[in-house]
């Protein structure tokens, strides 16, 4: 366990680090060192043995860091030996790729449910999920579910939250383009695909620019 407070960019870094140590384990690596590892999952050395110290004494100096060791640890502090269940609402484009996807390289994570306004898609299944109407989200019991994954129009993205949450959902991964006003113990993830877009673009426009300019 964590002996201190783990700040969020330490926390956003731990799915990486893990999927870069089953790669590893997998290919028969038994230990690595800070710098071996930062070339890998292309975060500095320094970085990576300050996230790993706010869970105390993960390596030792000389040696480096024992991979099974360190990526079973990882899968206890990421709830990877739990089954986690999500819903997703808005079966469109966007949402049907999700679902015919349906996290099949991780056994952990499963979207067991769909909602959709349009009738003619209730009770038909993309991939292994069966889609729902979406007037039924908030009577459902869905307080098992870990999270929802929002893939709707943007003007009805704050509703769908809400619904979500008066069945029991307390975590979103919102795909819409906007911000969602729900309260602080509702956690949000938001992925707008513009804004990440548009910061590329600029990255590497003054990429070139200082090129250029050398």
């Amino acid at each position: 366990m964590a002996s201190q407070k783990v700040p969020q960019a330490t926390a956003e870094r731990l799915p990486l680090y893990y999927r870069s140590l089953q790669r590893l384990v997998t290919n028969g690596k038994t230990r690595i060192s800070s710098s071996e590892f930062g070339k890998i999952v292309q975060v500095d050395s320094t970085t990576i043995r300050k996230d790993f110290s706010y869970f105390g004494a993960l390596g030792r100096k000389g040696y480096g860091y024992n991979t099974q060791h360190l990526m079973e640890f990882l899968r206890k502090t990421l709830y990877q030996d739990e089954l986690s269940k999500v819903i997703l609402i808005g079966v469109g484009h966007l949402g049907t790729a999700l679902l015919n996807h349906n996290f099949q390289k991780n056994n952990n994570t499963r979207i067991v449910k769909a909602y959709d306004i349009n009738p003619s898609k209730v009770g038909k299944k993309v991939g292994e999920t069966e889609i729902h109407l979406m007037d039924d989200l908030a009577t459902d019991d869905n307080h098992d579910i870990t999270a929802a994954i929002l893939t709707v129009p943007p003007d009805q993205a704050q509703s769908a939250a809400e619904q979500a949450m008066a069945s029991g959902v307390h975590g979103f991964l919102n795909f819409s383009p906007v911000r969602l006003a729900l309260p602080p113990e509702v956690y949000v993830r938001h992925v707008d695909m513009t804004v990440e877009l548009q910061a590329l673009i600029y990255f590497l426009n003054h990429a070139m620019e200082e090129s250029r300019a050398e």
